[in-house]
């Protein structure tokens, strides 16, 4: 697989990562983790080497569960793993806080000694903390790097001016937030300031949760308390029935080049700009093949002027996360 650059940090990746929270159970299903690891070793002989997790998954059992399939590659793959919640190490649920800046050694000890490693590869601030300036995290996260426990500082969810401020006490390399063809925040200031400043940007939920693969639809359900899905306000059937405009058309596309629909979706990100990387998360097989094989569909200008129309012309209905959620974002 192609690789790519994130920003100008000296981190270079391959174009599609693997987003890792779902083969510990997100979406109403709950993997075998040997099945797991299979999945993972199988990214790994396709050319994936960028990996994304985080303390809170599981919590803490995803961490566990990707340092353990790829202990056989270290040198070859890329993790990158996420701080912000405070979480119990017994009990393994949220405190119902946010870590401090003065905590973070501690947490990364932790996600160290699950990964199996001696250093992370990318360590973000998952969320924002409002009551704490980001550049003490800056700051901190800057220590665990010279300490030889980091090699580089990202952010989630983050705003053009918090990235700014973050990236002035220490580089900034990657900005994780949800971007697709339905959610198109980030080109509202927080893609600017990345080319800016040469950093990378990696597209979470890059294919809408499923939804731009055309395999969810309006009759869909999904199981409260174990689908996350089932919480947010888009995948409600009315909105879906009319958020299915948008698929239709990657649909179209999709058919006359012959690929799936969450290809096209894929390869749309990834025309977007050569530093960013998405990284869709499957626990099947077949859709980790689907989706690596969008590194190698190049759309053309008229595809792509086709895909973003129709994504600025049908106004997708639905909050994208309940209230609560969006409430913990910084966008």
């Amino acid at each position: 697989m192609q690789q790519r650059a994130l920003g100008t940090s000296g981190l270079e990746v391959s174009a599609l990562g693997l987003g890792c929270m779902g083969v510990t159970g997100a979406y109403g299903v709950h993997p075998d983790p040997a099945a797991m690891t299979d999945l993972l070793h199988a990214a790994v002989e396709r050319g994936v080497t960028f990996f994304d997790t985080a303390e809170i998954y599981g919590p803490h059992a995803n961490e566990e569960l990707v340092g353990a399939a790829l202990a056989p590659f270290r040198g070859r793959v890329a993790i990158a793993t996420k701080f912000a919640q405070d979480v119990d190490p017994v009990e393994r649920r949220p405190r119902g806080r946010m870590l401090l800046p003065d905590e973070l050694p501690q947490a990364l000890d932790g996600s160290l000694r699950r990964l199996g490693v001696d250093v992370v590869d990318l360590y973000y601030q998952h969320r924002v903390n409002p009551d704490v300036p980001v550049e003490e995290y800056a700051g901190a996260v800057g220590d665990l790097v010279a300490a030889g426990k980091v090699k580089h500082f990202g952010l989630s969810e983050a705003a053009t001016a918090t990235i700014r401020r973050a990236h002035a006490v220490h580089p900034v390399t990657a900005v994780q937030s949800e971007y697709s063809l339905w959610w198109r925040r980030p080109e509202e200031g927080v893609l600017e300031v990345c080319a800016e400043l040469g950093i990378g940007f990696v597209p979470y939920s890059p294919l809408g949760k499923g939804f731009l693969t055309g395999t969810v639809d309006p009759g869909t359900s999904f199981e409260p308390g174990a689908d996350i899905r089932s919480t947010i306000p888009r995948f409600a059937p009315a909105a879906m029935q009319h958020n299915t405009a948008l698929v239709d058309e990657v649909r179209a596309v999709a058919g006359d080049r012959g690929a799936t629909p969450g290809q096209v979706a894929l390869a749309w990100l990834l025309a977007r700009a050569p530093w960013v990387v998405p990284i869709p998360g499957t626990t099947k097989r077949h859709r980790l093949e689907e989706n690596l094989a969008a590194a190698d569909l190049v759309l053309e200008a008229d595809e792509l002027e086709r895909l973003t129309g129709a994504s600025d012309r049908i106004e997708i209905q639905g909050a994208r996360y309940p209230d609560a959620l969006e409430a913990q974002t910084d966008l």
